[in-house]
This record gives structure tokens, C-alpha cells and sequence, in this order.
């Protein structure tokens, strides 16, 4: 399968697959140096990565309407110099001996704020230089990078870890970043920026102006209900997987690593088979099975158990989940740069990415307090539960015709 669109797309496909290669190899990093080389208590932990989420996306606010006039290319490439400069402080000051929590929490403020800047910019710049008929083509082989990042970093950041440390998987991180950056240098081509009179001045209004443009469009704002509570109620049972079977069922961390990272092959597989299977039964009927499906699966995590047989149900589990998951979010990124205009896409997307991490940083506080009160296994389950009712947010037929449906097989074709 192959994506028109000239060398254009290769370099910013080559940027993004770099940088997200890079921070799934150090993946958990963080952590580990709160742990172990700044002995951090449980909380400190758990509010760095809840507070690193939540106020990024406070802070990156007002970047949706400064980036919808800015020329994309320069800000993907200082958002990636920034992400580059900020992580690689952390192994600086460790060799100096001046590395704190302190700095793990504003570097992870810094890089979360600019990879929300980064996202709005190159969806932007993707609309820009991919044609509309191959978005979804395009959408799909960033899914696709992503998965199967998500199955090789861990594992070799592990090692890394194990050799080196985890100061020197941050180090590698911040590497990707810089490279990232020249991939992006090497786009050639005019930028995209929205025009704006030099007269109006920026209103406080205009920064609600992505989550107003989601609102206002019945399709749009269905689509971002279902991915905010989807995301958020599948990433609050994440750390709570953790101490599952890390800490009450005591799996080694290879059958830990192991539980994620064959799964997330079922993501690349996924994202490959997207674009085929709109072409062929229409780009709502593959949305709506697809979201109905990564719904129902994760309710199977509540029969995970001790022991071999417990490994196998999070494996099959999340292999279903992830593989449904590939399939569904290329349509969903796709059908949200086509209903948005090109003066907007910057906005929206840096509204949606906001929402979504500010959701997910508030659900993993009351997922915590959940299995405190109760146990892991019982939060993990009432997840599940409420996971159930989530496609209801879903367009209907009506608000999303199907483009793809006998149209020439124009945007895919095999290689």
C-alpha cells in the first residue's frame, strides 16, 4: 500500500516513526529514575505522571490559535529542538550530579506541551500535503509506526536499562527528537499558515475556538466524546495493570513486557487492514464495528488470574483490544482532518489533545482512589464496564456518509 504524495510525506513519516521509536524506548524511564535514583515515594511517582499530563495540557492552551497562523514546518521543528533540549537535561544533570524530582517534573511538563504543539502542527501539515483521498492511507501507516513501536521500544529500552541505566534511555530519547527535526528540515515545499489580519488582535475567546468548532459539528463532536472517555478509561487501568501483575500476582517483568508488546503487533495488523476494509464496507460500518469491539474487549481483563493462565487472557485481551484499535483510530484521525477546515486543524487538534490527556491524568487519580478503596482487579473491571456504554457516542450513518464506498481503490493499492 502506498501513499501520492511525493517525498513530502516520507520525511514527516520518517520524523514521526524516529521520535515515537524514541519515546517507547524510554518508556518508563522516568520512573524508574524516581525510584531509583531519586528513592521517590509511590505518590511522588503517580503525580508525575498525572501532573506532567494535566498541566501540560493546561499550559498548551493557548498554542492551538498561535500555531493556526504560524507556519507548520518551524513549529514542528522548535517543538521537536525543545523536547530535544529539555530531555536531554536529565542525563546533564545527572552526570553533574544536580539531577531532582524537580526537573523530572518540568521536563515532563516541557515535552508533554511541546508534543501536543507538535501534534497540532504536523496534523496540519499532513492535510497539507497528503491529498484528501489518501489520508486515510496516510493516518493508517502512523498507526501502524506507532504499534509497532509500542512492541519494540519497551523491550529494547529495557535492555538498555538494564546495561546502561534508564538515564541513558532518556538520552537516546532526546536524540530521536533532534533527528525528528532534521527529518523535518528536509520537507521541501511552501508552509501552511491561516492568514489573519494584522489588525485583530488575539481574544480570549479565540482559545476555545477548537473545542467550539468539535461542539458545533454533530459528527465531530460525537467522535470526540468517544475518544476522550475511551482513551481515558482505558489509560486509567494502565497503572493499575501494573501492580496487578507486578505486585499482587508477581509475573516477572519479561512476562509483564511480554503482555504488552505482543499485543501491540495486533495494532500494526490493524492499521494496515483499515484502509482496505473501508474501501470495501464503508468507512461508518468498519468505524462502528470496530469502536463497538475495542469496547467490549477490555471487560475480559476481569478474568485475569495468577499464574500462565492469567498471562495468556491479558495477551489475547489486549491483542483484540489494540488490533480493533489499529483499525478504528486512522478512521477517526482521518474523518477529523476531512470535516475540519485547513484554518482550524491546528486548533481542534490541539483542543483534542488537551481534553484527552487532561481526562486521562483526572481518571487515573479517581482510578487510584478506586482500587484503593476496593482492589486493582474490581477498578479494572468497573472500567470495563463503563467501556460498554461508550459507542453510544459513536455518528450515526447520517452524520457520516461513506465516501469510500465504491469509489475507485485510487488512495490504496499494492506495493
Amino acid at each position: 500500500m502506498r501513499v501520492r504524495s511525493g517525498p513530502g510525506f516520507g520525511w514527516l513519516w520518517s520524523a514521526y516513526a524516529v521520535s515515537t521509536y524514541g519515546t517507547w524506548i524510554a518508556f518508563g524511564a522516568f520512573p524508574l529514575i524516581a525510584v531509583r535514583v531519586l528513592h521517590s515515594s509511590a505518590f511522588a511517582v503517580s503525580f508525575l505522571g498525572a501532573a506532567g499530563l494535566a498541566v501540560a495540557a493546561i499550559v498548551a492552551v493557548p498554542l492551538g490559535p498561535w500555531i493556526e497562523h504560524r507556519t507548520k514546518r518551524p513549529v514542528m521543528i522548535a517543538t521537536d529542538l525543545v523536547r530535544f533540549l529539555a530531555m536531554a537535561s536529565v542525563p546533564i544533570a545527572y552526570l553533574l550530579g544536580l539531577l531532582c524530582y524537580g526537573q523530572l517534573l518540568a521536563v515532563s511538563v516541557i515535552s508533554g506541551t511541546a508534543s501536543i504543539a507538535f501534534t497540532a502542527a504536523s496534523g496540519a501539515y499532513l492535510k497539507h500535503l497528503v491529498h484528501s483521498d489518501h489520508l486515510l492511507v496516510a493516518n493508517g501507516r502512523f498507526e501502524g509506526t506507532s504499534w509497532v513501536a509500542t512492541a519494540a521500544g519497551p523491550p529494547l529500552g529495557g535492555a538498555l536499562i538494564g546495561l546502561l541505566g534508564p538515564v541513558v534511555t532518556v538520552a537516546a530519547d532526546a536524540f530521536s527528537y533532534l533527528l525528528s527535526a532534521l527529518g523535518v528540515l528536509r520537507i521541501r515545499g511552501g508552509g501552511v499558515a491561516a492568514p489573519r489580519d494584522a489588525a485583530t488582535k488575539v481574544r480570549a475567546t479565540d482559545l476555545l475556538s477548537g473545542w467550539r468548532f468539535i461542539l458545533h459539528d454533530r459528527a465531530l463532536r460525537r467522535l470526540f466524546l468517544n475518544s476522550v472517555t475511551v482513551s481515558g478509561l482505558i489509560m486509567a487501568t494502565s497503572p493499575l495493570l501494573a501492580v496487578l501483575l507486578l505486585g499482587e500476582y508477581h509475573f516477572p517483568a519479561w512476562q509483564y513486557g511480554l503482555a504488552f508488546g505482543i499485543p501491540a503487533l495486533g495494532g500494526f495488523a490493524g492499521a494496515r487492514l483499515s484502509a482496505r476494509l473501508v474501501t470495501r464496507y464503508g468507512r461508518h460500518r468498519v468505524m462502528i464495528v470496530s469502536g463497538w469491539l475495542r469496547s467490549i474487549f477490555p471487560l475480559g481483563l476481569a478474568l485475569t488470574r495468577p499464574g500462565i493462565p492469567g498471562l495468556l487472557t491479558v495477551i489475547v485481551v489486549e491483542a483484540l483490544l489494540i488490533t480493533c484499535m489499529g483499525v478504528f483510530n486512522p478512521i477517526n484521525a482521518t474523518e477529523r482532518l476531512q470535516r475540519t477546515p485547513a484554518d482550524h486543524v491546528a486548533q481542534v487538534l490541539s483542543a483534542w489533545s488537551i481534553s484527552g490527556k487532561l481526562a486521562q491524568a483526572t481518571l487515573m487519580v479517581i482510578w487510584g482512589v478506586l482500587a484503593t478503596l476496593t482492589s486493582p482487579l474490581t477498578a479494572i473491571t468497573i472500567s470495563g464496564v463503563l467501556l460498554l456504554a461508550t459507542p453510544l457516542f459513536l455518528p450515526q450513518r447520517m452524520h457520516m456518509p461513506d465516501p469510500a464506498v465504491g469509489a475507485p481503490a485510487e488512495a490504496v493499492r499494492s506495493v
